[in-house]
Parts: C-alpha cells; sequence; structure tokens
C-alpha cells in the first residue's frame, strides 16, 4: 500500500473535536480525542480511538466513570488545552495557561461547563489492538446547552490526526 495515499484517503474522514476525561476514584485522566464515532442505536453506543500510553485510557482500563465533551466551532483554546496534562483543582481542571471549569453528572462523571453538548458513558468492551484502543461505551446520559452547535472540526483548526 501507497503510505502517501493511505494517509491522503484516512484524512478524508470529517473528525470532530471533543474533550474525553475519565475518573476512576484514584485519578482523572482528560485530553482532546478526534476519534469518535456512534455505532448503535440501541443501546446507544459510541466508538472512542484513545491512546494506550495515555493517563485516560488507563483510568478508562480502571473502570472509570467517562465524560465526552463536545466542542464547537470557534472552541479552539479548549481542544488546543487537552492537548497536554492537565490537573484538576476543586471544580476546574487547570492546564499551562487556563483554568477550565467542570460539573459531574448525575452519577459522576467529569464534563466541561462551557460546551454544547456531553454525554456520560460506561465501558461495553476495549479492543487494545492498535497504538489506540477502540473503546465502545454506551451513552447512558447527555447533557444539551446549544440548540444547533457547528462542531469544532480538525480542519477548522488546520490540523491533521489521522492516516
Amino acid at each position: 500500500m501507497d503510505a502517501d495515499k493511505k494517509k491522503t484517503t484516512l484524512r478524508m474522514i470529517p473528525y470532530g473535536l471533543y474533550v474525553l476525561t475519565a475518573d476512576d476514584g484514584n485519578s482523572i485522566g482528560s485530553g482532546t480525542v478526534n476519534w469518535v464515532s456512534q455505532m448503535a442505536f440501541d443501546p446507544p453506543l459510541v466508538a472512542i480511538g484513545v491512546k494506550k500510553d495515555s493517563a485516560t485510557f488507563e483510568a478508562i482500563s480502571n473502570g472509570a466513570k467517562i465524560g465526552l465533551s463536545f466542542l464547537e466551532s470557534g472552541q479552539g483554546d479548549l481542544a488546543f488545552a487537552f492537548f497536554g496534562s492537565a490537573e484538576t483543582d476543586g471544580s476546574e481542571f487547570v492546564t499551562k495557561d487556563k483554568r477550565i471549569p467542570f460539573s459531574r453528572t448525575g452519577n459522576g462523571a467529569i464534563v466541561l461547563d462551557d460546551v454544547p453538548a456531553w454525554a456520560e458513558l460506561t465501558v461495553v468492551e476495549i479492543n487494545a489492538t492498535g497504538d489506540h484502543a477502540v473503546v465502545v461505551a454506551e451513552v447512558i446520559d447527555v447533557g444539551l446547552n446549544s440548540d444547533n452547535p457547528d462542531i469544532l472540526t480538525l480542519k477548522e483548526l488546520g490540523l491533521n490526526y489521522g492516516g
């Protein structure tokens, strides 16, 4: 297979940007993810690509409560804030240049406050075959803070993460 053609082809898949959080009771992992797709209606399932060497994946593997915060167009600053490590201080994430407020869902998952929508997830299956694990999770709760937002995409930020 031609490596350049493979990269170009796979980068044609449109990617939204999300902040994934995982709290296993001992540690909290967080990070920007873009490999997210709905996989089923009943039950509502999503698949998420998560780097296996991340604190987020470690927490997920330990039975974490999982939140997925959907970013909207114009929220590139939030996406970039979670490209690196983020500690928590009370009900805020603290990154190198931002304090980002979060709340907990009814079941205890962490979701960002200033996002158009969020989903609380529970793991159904983990496939750890590649450098990223595919986490299949059921959507068990959602929150909607905006009626019709445009999702933030890699293309809007001039970035690629695929191929």
